[in-house]
């Protein structure tokens, strides 16, 4: 849709239902490349493949990793050429009966497929930040329907490239419970329940991180809130999963602050400082 109907930047891709139509892929669109399930989250079943012969490892990853659905192939991939990006985005797209609006940009830190950082705003020049928003808005427009939408862009100096869309609240956007007179939450509401969505206002440079956690148990429980809590203008978010089995997000600590760097300190620290009880 993006880029066959659109007209959008992507990097080069080529979708693949089997193994050897994903070998022949990779060889297209060239080395290194990733490989990602069609249907996921997360990063689950996504790998970066850099030689033939990690194809194979890569192809059970993928299948392994995807996202059970009971409608359509979802067995099928798509294999894209690895992006010299400077670095990722979010852009939250909101559309309502009003039309279509966009929050600041999210930055966002990412490990092994995942995310493990995001704050607002992503530092960017105003070229990248139009382009941005208009492949966002496009790309929303053409899906159709109302709420809010994850646009992920991948971007380079003032290149904009795009990645993919989450039709519905975002991981990276939970930092907008903290800066954000509405948050991803109200804003998804309001669309789809035909309600007002007023200029979208920010209480200032705000951050992400996350709780994550690394073991075996079916009963969690969450200690050391107080020291995690210890600064101000900072929040947590408990996820309430009572089970972990291997490595989960259990929850996200907030904090905003006088700069980007200074909030995401904050964060890290808050979140560090959160004791998981396995």
């Amino acid at each position: 849709l993006a880029h066959e109907e659109l007209g959008l930047p992507t990097t080069p891709y080529r979708f693949a239902g089997s193994l050897e139509e994903l070998r022949e892929g990779a060889q297209i669109v060239g080395y290194p490349c990733v490989v990602k399930p069609i249907m996921s989250s997360s990063g689950h079943g996504q790998s970066v493949v850099r030689s033939t012969e990690a194809i194979d490892a890569a192809w059970t990853e993928a299948q392994e990793g995807r996202r059970a659905h009971d409608e359509g192939d979802v067995s099928r991939v798509i294999v894209e050429a690895l992006a010299p990006l400077d670095y990722e985005l979010t852009v939250l797209t909101v559309s309502s009966s009003a039309g279509i609006v966009t929050c600041a940009p999210i930055g966002q830190r990412q490990e092994s497929g995942d995310y493990r950082e995001s704050w607002q705003p992503q530092a960017m020049s105003e070229l990248a930040l139009a382009r941005a928003k208009e492949v966002a808005a496009k790309v929303v427009e053409a899906l159709g329907g109302h709420g809010l939408f994850g646009v992920e862009l991948f971007i380079r100096g003032d290149e904009v490239w795009f990645s993919e869309v989450s039709p519905r609240p975002h991981d990276t956007g939970l930092v907008t419970l903290t800066t954000q007179v509405q948050s991803e939450f109200e804003l998804h509401a309001r669309a789809i329940l035909g309600l007002p969505i007023p200029l979208i206002r920010q209480f200032g440079p705000s951050a992400l991180a996350v709780i994550l956690v690394e073991g075996q148990s079916t009963q969690t429980a969450f200690a050391n809130l107080g020291a995690a809590l210890s600064e101000p203008d900072t929040a947590l978010r408990l996820f309430g999963k009572p089970e972990v089995n291997g490595q989960r997000r259990m929850g996200v600590a907030l904090a905003r602050d006088e700069s980007i760097e200074a909030a995401r300190a904050k964060a890290t620290r808050a979140s560090q400082a959160v004791v998981v009880e396995l």
